[in-house]
């Protein structure tokens, strides 16, 4: 966004399309509500269609682009097709994805449940490289032909990708996965103006890290723990800035948090 089009008053992301997983709550919800604060209309992903419907009249309160919601079940290997051709007949484009739908089990891993690796492994993992996969000619046409010049592909992993910790090997895995996949993908389109951003959150106040995740904290008090806003800013950051300059990884932690 130029300086004359801030001092204009413009929204950085007017006239742009966006497709938030896992937008039903946490920091899916809030990242949506942030790029429609900035005059993106946004695709709402999610399997709980009653959330998707209020996080839209939110976001209709807030003054945004009336939104889309998709209800979806991201494990389907069909859906990810499906909410990406959805969303472009919708609003006739897409400029930014933004994956963020996870899931996470915490436990030793001689007593962890196989259920869970698989379904770790397919939203953490498949999930995203499918709704990549779908999204990435329109991005690619996007960044070809559109207002910004750039297009935007953020995937929302965590800083335990980076930092393995006992009792969440599986988990550490599949978001190692997410980091080792977003730069090379990064290497393969950056010439052709699809940015890839990789957001790797630490410990966050979400329905997630209200269940077995909580531990990872190490004692950490909830109140010094990040909030889902914190992340949306990040992703905000990445998208909004200029198309000659790319900001393609984010490690964000509670201040207190030493690993």
């Amino acid at each position: 966004m130029s300086n004359e089009d801030r001092d204009n008053g413009r929204q950085a992301l007017s006239g742009s399309v966006a497709l938030v997983t896992g937008a039903s709550s946490g920091i899916g919800a809030a990242t949506a509500l942030a790029l429609a604060r900035e005059g993106c209309a946004v695709a709402l992903v999610a399997r709980r269609a009653e959330r998707l419907a209020e996080l839209t009249a939110r976001i209709g309160k807030a003054g945004g682009p009336e939104p889309l919601s998709l209800t979806a079940d991201l494990s389907d290997a069909a859906q990810a097709a499906r909410v990406v051709s959805e969303a472009v007949d919708h609003f006739g484009r897409l400029d930014v994805l933004v994956n963020n739908a996870g899931y996470g089990a915490r436990s030793p891993f001689e007593d962890s449940d196989p259920e869970d690796w698989d379904r770790m492994l397919d939203l953490n993992v498949k999930a995203l490289l499918r709704m990549s996969h779908a999204a990435l000619p329109h991005l690619l046409r996007a960044a070809a032909d559109g207002p910004r010049g750039v297009a935007d592909l953020v995937n929302v992993s965590s800083a335990a990708g980076r930092v393995p910790r006992k009792n969440n090997s599986v988990y550490s895995a599949s978001k190692h996965a997410v980091c080792s996949f977003s730069e090379a993908l990064r290497q393969e389109v950056t010439g052709r103006g699809v940015r890839v951003g990789l957001v790797e959150p630490g410990v966050v106040v979400t329905e997630m890290t209200s269940g077995s995740q909580a531990s990872s904290a190490r004692g950490l008090p909830r109140e010094e723990w990040l909030v889902a806003e914190d992340i949306a800013r990040c992703v905000g950051f990445m998208v909004t800035q200029p198309a000659h300059m790319a900001v393609n990884e984010l490690t964000v932690r509670p201040t207190a948090q030493e690993h």
